[in-house]
């Protein structure tokens, strides 16, 4: 088993915990719905699918819990910093999408995140933002009908 430091147990852990909990929401609000008197009523999936939500949790949870004790405290070198820029990314995301549209703004968000998560092959990521953000813009702009910001060019 590798040696993990402090902090990745413990978001680990915390994960785990939130998956846990979302799973418990879930068939809480699944037990709500109406019966329908059918073999598979409409709570039967949301049922899966916490189910198998909470297993995947407890499986961190424990994860974190046997890695915790011999966890390594490890500084990360100019981590706040990184944290404080993918803020501003979003920031910068959430004020230009009405200005120049969803796919120029996702482009942006996902250049800025991969260069500030240390994406390798850094010549790539501008093209790979720009297809991600036009396939995501044609299929829920286009294909699906719910309307993204276009921007002045029309996408």
């Amino acid at each position: 088993m590798a040696v993990q430091d402090r902090r990745t147990a413990l978001s680990t852990g915390l994960f785990g915990a939130l998956m846990l909990l979302g799973a418990v929401v879930i068939i809480v609000d699944a037990t709500r719905l109406p019966d329908q008197n059918s073999a598979m009523g409409p709570a039967v999936m949301p049922v899966m699918v916490a189910v198998l939500l909470g297993a995947v949790g407890i499986g961190l949870l424990v994860q974190a819990g046997l890695r915790l004790p011999g966890a390594a405290r490890a500084e990360l070198p100019g981590a706040w910093w990184r944290v404080v820029a993918l803020v501003a990314v979003l920031l910068a995301f959430a004020l230009l999408l009405p200005l120049i549209g969803y796919v120029l703004t996702a482009t942006g968000l996902f250049v800025g995140a991969a260069l500030l998560l240390g994406a390798p092959r850094r010549w790539a990521l501008l093209a790979y933002g720009w297809a991600l953000a036009a396939a995501v813009f044609f299929v829920f702009d286009r294909l699906i009908g719910l309307s993204l910001p276009s921007g002045p060019w029309g996408f």
